[in-house]
């Protein structure tokens, strides 16, 4: 960067750091109410609009996974697990399968870590398919529509396509006992094989009472302008550093490691939610999968999510307006990433800020415990209840068959 253009932008953000800060003290306590039809979704009720019935599995598909590596609870794709304990007590259960909406079948998916606490998919499909054996054996409600009436969890970094690679996820494809049924994943990426049609897309986990108690003052100065914490390169699993996050990483740390306006760094602090609080501008660039969970962290503390991954959909994308509090990138533009986010004016942070700053936009991104009103769960009902009433092409004909149960690598079909 030539001196000119670097001196230019330092000077440009500090002015925009002094004004937003003199204007975050006197507008402090202010929110800005989510408006037009974003807002009323968010804060839709789904009681009385759906009934749930919950399979009763062997607890080898859950709870004795669970046991088995209680890490399970705090890991980016918990909600796996927390959507079906907030399913046992909901008020839309039914015991009653004959008056179900929706039919979920509680597999921890996700539940089987390395001693590094990365989740390993491979086995997922094997014990994805046997569940479905066992409640297509066991049930009738499966068979009459294929699980079409069925919704599933699939957090992994590209959903049902099990896999942490997307060159592998997307020779995989998702699972082919899926393809009738509702997806609830956190992958979402227009015009990708690892999403269909009609996924609900959703936050990935983040603990709340972890979040909760690293909050600090809300008048606190945003005296830090980008910041970000995270790999720039996997060389572990990318050695030669052009795949990983298509790039976009890379080039972030070589564009700006030594800009005074990013704070940037792979080290983790201590002080690492607080630091965010401190910050304007958050950065959520793709790693492996376009999301992460910087997403949640940043609406949390209020911190403005840059979002860098092209194509990506945003958890419940017809319910939080994304393009109002965030910053959309194209990837190809990451070297322009200063003089992108200087650009943007004083008042236009503060709206963001504004509205970052309601509480029904951070509840919409937690899965708490106890469940609360317009969290993640709720939104996730909202979601399927607005899929409601199923249509006709739901109930398959006497002796119709449409799935084919021997598709998919040969792996996959082994017992699991």
């Amino acid at each position: 960067m030539s001196n000119w253009r670097w001196g230019f932008v330092v000077m440009l953000c500090c002015v925009i750091l002094l004004r937003i800060e003199a204007n975050v003290h006197r507008r402090a306590q202010q929110t800005e109410r989510i408006s037009g039809s974003a807002g009323d979704v968010l804060e839709d009720d789904p009681v009385g609009r759906l009934k749930v019935f919950v399979y009763e599995l062997p607890s080898k598909y859950n709870k004795k996974i669970l046991q088995k590596d209680p890490r399970c609870l705090t890991h980016m794709f918990a909600a796996e697990i927390y959507m079906h304990r907030f399913l046992l007590s909901s008020p839309v259960r039914t015991l009653n399968p004959e008056e179900a909406d929706w039919f979920y079948t509680p597999v921890y998916t996700t539940c089987d870590l390395t001693p590094n606490g990365l989740p390993l998919p491979f086995k997922s499909p094997r014990m994805m398919r046997s569940a479905i054996q066992l409640i297509s054996s066991n049930w009738p409600y499966w068979n009459r529509t294929e699980g079409a009436d069925h919704f599933f969890i699939t957090p992994h970094d590209f959903g049902a396509c099990f896999h942490y690679q997307e060159e592998k996820a997307i020779e995989r494809g998702i699972l082919t006992l899926l393809q009738r049924a509702t997806l609830v994943q956190t992958f979402g990426q227009r015009n990708h094989v690892c999403l269909k049609d009609g996924s609900i897309t959703v936050p990935p986990y983040a603990p709340p009472q972890k979040m909760q108690s690293h909050l600090i003052p809300p008048n606190t100065p945003r005296s830090i302008f980008v910041y970000f914490r995270g790999l720039f390169y996997d060389v572990g699993n990318d050695p030669e550093g052009g795949y990983y996050a298509r790039g976009a990483r890379a080039a972030v740390w070589e564009n700006f490691k030594n800009n005074p306006l990013f704070d940037i760094s792979t080290e983790h602090p201590t002080t690492y939610y607080e630091d965010m609080q401190r910050a304007i501008f958050c950065l959520c660039p793709l790693g492996w999968a376009p999301w992460s969970p910087r997403l949640v962290e940043a609406v949390i503390f209020g911190c403005i999510p840059v979002i860098i991954a092209d194509d990506i959909v945003l958890p419940f994308a017809d319910a939080i307006p994304w393009e109002e509090i965030g910053v959309y990138v194209p990837e190809k533009d990451v070297p322009n990433l200063d003089t992108m986010l200087a650009s943007i004016s004083p008042e236009v942070i503060l709206k963001k800020q504004r509205l970052l700053a309601n509480p029904s936009m951070k509840q919409a991104m937690l899965f708490p415990q106890p469940a609360q009103p317009g969290d993640a769960f709720h939104q996730i009902l909202n979601g399927l209840a607005r899929k409601l009433p199923h249509g006709r092409s739901v109930v398959l004909k006497p002796g119709e068959k449409i799935l084919n149960w021997t598709a998919g690598p040969v792996g996959d079909l082994k017992p699991w």
